[in-house]
């Protein structure tokens, strides 16, 4: 049980990770208006902001459930809701371009800086937070093991750097940056259509037992 809830966890935080949003951008331009370096720290600091997320959702959800089992619930169908609402957004801007234009950047800002800057983009997005709460609710146990809060962190962080290096590596280099651009439409529809899908599942499995 505890396996496919890990197992569960982490495909659906790849999923949530790879959704364009404020990280995803401030790692691009960092990578694209700066150097592949700074991208690569950028990264490195989302991942330490998706760690402490996680830790924070986790002893919500613990104490929250244990006070009041009732919750539960509750909390999915609102995760269920907001999931669909997410995936809207993302399938209303799919025609839209990105910008990854330096303007108002500064190209000798230091790693530690950009780290911060990471950091603190991913700290001071509220969706992110709902996310990570959204998916916690939907696919931990209601009593949560003592070792997942030294897994589940780790797991959010080394995904999150491993999703956002990947972004920083291809958007550094002009020929996969257009074909990312190109492909846009449709990587973002892809992703409206799962995160839809699972807001659906969730409200559905909530509402049935």
């Amino acid at each position: 049980m505890f396996l496919s809830s890990l197992m569960a966890l982490s495909a659906v935080l790849i999923m949530g990770v790879i959704s364009p949003g404020p990280s995803f951008i401030f790692v691009a331009r960092n990578a694209v208006a700066r150097s592949r370096l700074h991208g690569l720290v950028t990264a490195l600091g989302t991942g330490a902001g998706a760690a402490i997320f996680s830790i924070m959702a986790m002893l919500g959800l613990q104490k929250v459930l244990t006070a009041v089992p009732e919750l539960f619930i509750g909390l999915k169908v609102a995760g269920g809701l907001y999931l669909l609402w997410l995936g809207y957004k993302i399938f209303r801007g799919s025609a839209q371009p990105m910008d990854f234009s330096a303007s108002g950047m500064d190209g000798n800002r230091s790693l530690l800086k950009t780290f911060r800057d990471g950091l603190y983009t991913q700290l001071s997005n509220p969706k992110t937070a709902l996310v990570f709460a959204s998916i916690f609710t939907a696919v931990l146990p209601a009593q949560i093991p003592t070792a997942f809060y030294y897994i589940v962190p780790l797991m959010s962080f080394l995904i999150d750097v491993s999703w956002y290096s990947l972004v920083a590596l291809v958007l550094s280099a002009d020929r996969p940056r257009r074909v990312y651009l190109r492909l846009k439409r449709r990587i973002d529809i892809a992703t409206a259509t799962v995160l839809g899908a699972l807001g659906l599942r969730l409200i559905a499995t909530s509402l049935t037992r």
